[in-house]
């Protein structure tokens, strides 16, 4: 598989509008993308997201690696002995993400954004 880099990271968030609030105090920075399924920052030009549906125990954080192929990356992931975990799926236009554990449980995200520009 062929990273292009660190490019988000996703947060669990059940208490969204309280995560919302926060993150932009902390940060000083409103969301640009604000919907009830998930929010994201633009922060330095890498992605915070907020998911009102992550569990809040757990695997809670999830750190995507941006790659240019996401069926392929998936697929290569899985061939080198990580399991399965979130099959490639679309979230919005052309965007795509996939997670898989390592052989230790650690989740692994894939996204693949071409609207990603580092600044």
């Amino acid at each position: 598989m062929k990273a292009l880099g660190l490019r988000t990271v996703k947060y669990s968030a059940p208490e969204l509008d309280k995560a919302k609030a926060w993150y932009a105090d902390l940060f000083q920075i409103q969301p640009y993308f604000d919907e009830p399924f998930y929010v994201g920052f633009n922060i330095g030009g890498y992605e915070l997201g907020l998911d009102p549906d992550g569990s809040p125990e757990g695997n809670s954080t999830v750190t995507y690696w941006g790659v240019e192929n996401i069926e392929e990356a998936y697929k290569d992931c899985i061939a080198k002995g990580a399991k399965e975990d979130q099959a490639p799926m679309n979230v919005g236009g052309e965007l795509m993400v996939a997670s898989v554990k390592d052989p230790w449980g650690n989740v692994i995200g894939l996204i693949y954004n071409p609207y990603f520009e580092l600044p």
